[in-house]
């Protein structure tokens, strides 16, 4: 640029350059100059925003996604110490809704989004997200975190579970129970079977999913360094589970429990549903289920995940499956089932804080150990999947693999039913 050099001869005193003349010559190079200066402001702005809009457009690839299901389970996560999700905030098309946003950190190293509650809500949500542009998800950690209600048996409110199997208890025909068969415990009857302890013969493939057992081994290492909440209101209702042995684990504080949950849209309350879902969970998983704890959405959630693991979207063995419970399945000695569902047993407040201080312990531990651990993958020790088998290796539950072991090839419905049967016969 020539301009600089001109400046500084006008600079120059000169008897042949009249004072008047040159100073009108400066006064015009000033604008000159100013004029350039605010040019290369506006190249500068345009870049930077190009480069913001290079970076818009760039897929957010999280290390982890934490997924909620309704507005309390979302918002503990919001305002933390820990890293702040509302930096960035992504407008999914065919989220909720009430919660169109995937909230990240400024790094796009933690996201959360809500899903709805129940499971349509989850698997439209779910759905809508692997499917996103905006998101690479095929390195992602993926953390159900939401609350449940709790088998007493096991575990008590406040407490934090991981787990291995999910069971869609309620896909079943069912009875009322005033006009079910004298001899069945339960009007719930498996599918295409004749009494409640038949494995179901007619499978829709949603019936049990199966986790990374080693990553939630990890993940319960990370909880157990939590300090979880607890309130007076909850140990004093709690201690009503005192006067039966069987509820022990009821009876007593908040802790980190390794146990299965029941999906269903249905929320159900007492002794009797309880203890049928209870026998649901073991028949469908052939004995290695825990029934545990019970929620509305998580079925839904991983058949939307498997899918995308099948189109390369995700990876099914980076699943967690963490919920907190606030309420108990069954009444205590001497109460109702209706006094069971509609009182309050204190455990709301600590099993939607606990979401957060156990939950930020796994996030925090997949992060800091991302390069040496969680980068990679963690090989699972179990089968993973649905029923079915559709990602590949054989079930250790319900007939086994109808694609024999394989992934699950494209082929016609018809010759997938008749795959099915033939594999539910041999039970």
């Amino acid at each position: 640029m020539l301009w600089p050099y001109y400046y500084k001869i006008l600079q120059r005193p000169s008897i042949r350059y009249p004072v008047k003349q040159r100073q009108a010559h400066i006064r015009t190079m000033n604008l000159f100059l100013l004029s350039n200066l605010l040019w290369l402001v506006v190249l500068a702005t345009a870049a930077v925003l190009q480069s913001d809009d290079n970076d818009k457009t760039k897929p957010i690839a999280p290390k982890v996604v934490i997924i909620s299901m309704f507005d309390s389970e979302g918002d503990v996560w919001y305002g933390i110490p820990e890293f702040n999700l509302l930096a960035r905030n992504i407008t999914v098309p065919g989220l909720s809704p009430i919660f169109p946003d995937v909230h990240c950190t400024s790094d796009g190293s933690v996201c959360q989004l809500t899903t709805g509650e129940a499971e349509i809500n989850a698997a439209t949500t779910i759905t809508s997200l692997v499917n996103s542009p905006s998101f690479d998800l095929t390195k992602t950690y993926f953390m159900i975190a939401g609350i449940a209600g709790v088998n007493p048996k096991l575990a008590t409110t406040g407490s934090v579970t991981f787990a291995r199997y999910a069971v869609q208890v309620a896909l079943q025909y069912e009875f009322d129970a005033r006009d079910k068969p004298a001899d069945f415990p339960t009007g719930y009857v498996p599918q295409g079977s004749f009494r409640p302890d038949q494995y179901p013969q007619e499978l829709y493939g949603t019936e049990v999913f199966e986790v990374n057992d080693a990553l939630r081994k990890l993940a319960v290492g990370y909880a157990k360094q939590a300090t979880l909440n607890d309130t007076l209101a909850a140990q004093q209702y709690r201690a009503n589970y005192k006067t039966n042995s069987v509820f022990a684990a009821g009876a007593e504080g908040p802790s980190i429990v390794e146990c299965d949950t029941a999906t269903s849209d249905n929320f159900w309350s007492g002794t009797l549903l309880s203890e049928a879902f209870e026998n649901t969970t073991t028949l469908f998983t052939n004995g290695t289920g825990v029934y545990c704890t019970t929620q509305q959405e998580d079925n839904a959630t991983l058949e939307s995940l498997m899918r995308a693991a099948k189109a390369g979207l995700v990876d099914f063995s980076r699943i967690i499956i963490m919920r907190t419970a606030s309420d108990f399945d069954r009444e205590f000695p001497g109460q109702t089932a209706a006094a069971n569902l509609f009182g309050n047993p204190g455990g709301f407040i600590p099993s939607i804080l606990n979401i957060h201080l156990a939950g930020v312990k796994v996030v925090q531990g997949i992060i800091d150990n991302w390069d040496g651990t969680f980068a990679a993958g963690v090989a699972p020790t179990n089968y993973i999947g649905d029923i079915w088998g559709s990602l590949g290796g054989n079930p250790d539950f319900g007939p086994g693999s109808i694609f024999g072991g394989q992934n699950a090839p494209v082929q016609s419905f018809r010759t997938l039913r008749n795959g099915i049967r033939l594999a539910l016969r041999s039970l």
